[in-house]
């Protein structure tokens, strides 16, 4: 599987920094061209020439060694590559990468960078918890960066233990391998565009209050990356949310189901459209221009009007897409309700799930569906949110050709 592939290795510095040897060896065995960049605190626990014997490589460090710098290094040591893995990922080394600091050949060559990047991050672990560290991982994660580990366990200062430790040298090699078995996978919906929505709407009373539900956007935003794995070109509407905006999808941010409806329309034509959102089925009638405010008595009476059903609006269509997928977010009755909106709402499938307090599905992880269409009904096993966008961006793709 790694037979060929190059990777360029950061070596950070930290006193994890010995188990990234065993990395590099493990990866050379396995066929891998393997280059590493010291950075400046890298060599102060593990030497060029340990490295350079290992990988078989010179190894680099200085951003204004005339030798290297001479071809404009740092560029071509982050484009010629097929991965870049940073091991281990200090604190500072993560702060420098959010940030976009590029003070040594290290940093400016990840700047630089156009090959997917894996993180391995390792430190104490109150430098892992602090929310400053959380912020920039979950930058780098925002800007599609992978992170593996870290792990749980003990720490190199006496009697400390927690989450912060470098994952085990083959825990980051069998993550190493599982990035580019999902790279080498076939797109079976290249060229194709997928429409997805995801999320809750929010429909305002007064400039404070709104009206909206408990959906995280977790599974919609999931088939969005499934989709997009897949090759396709994916267009996101999603609702208000607090998760990053999958890497590689046209994401649209939309508040109200009159916005989403709008932003639907506008992302035809498609070839497949799922439609994952939880969509307020009413608003108030007036909003107020200014907060409510309370009052001695009876409180303010509220008035809806129904907001338009995208979901049968799309299946209807002029332009509708070859396949539309509708969701049933149910607490009762689920099959039974969800066969309805699939006679009524001119979807060629619809998912049903259980959303009762008891399931843990808004905001959970996991899910466990049913497939209705007109062949019948399909029960899937508790899966993650994740292993239910693959399957059912499987379904799309078979469906299409």
């Amino acid at each position: 599987m790694l037979a060929g592939k190059r990777i360029l290795i950061i070596i950070g510095g930290g006193i994890a920094a010995y188990k990234v040897l065993e990395v590099i060896r493990r990866l050379k065995e396995r066929g891998a061209q393997v280059r590493v960049i010291l950075t400046h605190s890298g060599k102060e626990f593990v030497t060029p020439m340990t490295v350079g014997a290992l990988s078989g490589e010179k190894v680099f460090s200085d951003l204004f060694d005339p030798t290297e710098e001479q071809d404009i290094g740092h560029i071509v040591l982050s484009r010629d590559t097929d991965l870049i893995l940073v091991a281990p990922a200090t604190a500072n080394l993560i702060a420098r990468m959010a940030n976009g600091i590029a003070d040594e050949l290290a940093t400016a060559s990840l700047l630089a960078a156009a090959a997917p990047i894996i993180v391995c991050p390792a430190m104490n672990q109150r430098m892992w918890a602090h929310p400053a560290t959380q912020r920039n991982a979950g930058q780098l994660a925002a800007d599609g960066v992978r992170f593996i580990g870290p792990a749980e366990g003990r720490m190199a200062e006496r009697n400390e233990a927690g989450v912060g430790r470098l994952s085990e040298p083959m825990e980051i090699v069998a993550g190493v391998e599982a990035f580019f078995a999902e790279a080498d996978q076939p797109k079976p919906l290249a060229g194709r565009h997928i429409l997805v929505t995801s999320g809750p709407t929010i429909e305002p009373i007064d400039p404070v209050r709104f009206i909206t539900n408990r959906s995280s956007g977790k599974q919609g935003h999931a088939i969005a990356a499934a989709a997009a794995r897949a090759g396709a070109r994916v267009t996101l509407v999603s609702g208000p949310v607090s998760i990053a905006d999958p890497k590689g999808v046209d994401t649209v941010h939309v508040e109200t189901a009159r916005e989403m409806l709008e932003a639907v329309s506008s992302a035809l034509p498609a070839d497949a459209a799922v439609m994952a959102a939880a969509v307020s089925d009413w608003r108030p009638a007036e909003v107020a221009t200014e907060k409510i405010k309370k009052a001695a008595g009876d409180p303010p009476p509220l008035s809806f009007l129904e907001n338009p059903d995208i979901l049968a609006t799309l299946g209807h269509d002029a332009r509708r897409p070859k396949i539309v997928i509708g969701f049933a977010a149910e607490t009762t009755n689920v099959e039974a309700n969800a066969a309805r909106k699939l006679a009524v709402k001119g979807a060629d499938y619809i998912v049903a799930n259980d959303v009762s307090p008891s399931s843990g599905v808004f905001g959970g992880d996991a899910n466990r569906v049913q497939i209705l269409s007109k062949a019948g009904v399909e029960i899937w096993p508790t899966l993650s949110k994740d292993e239910v966008a693959d399957r059912l961006i499987a379904l799309v793709a078979r469906t299409l050709g």
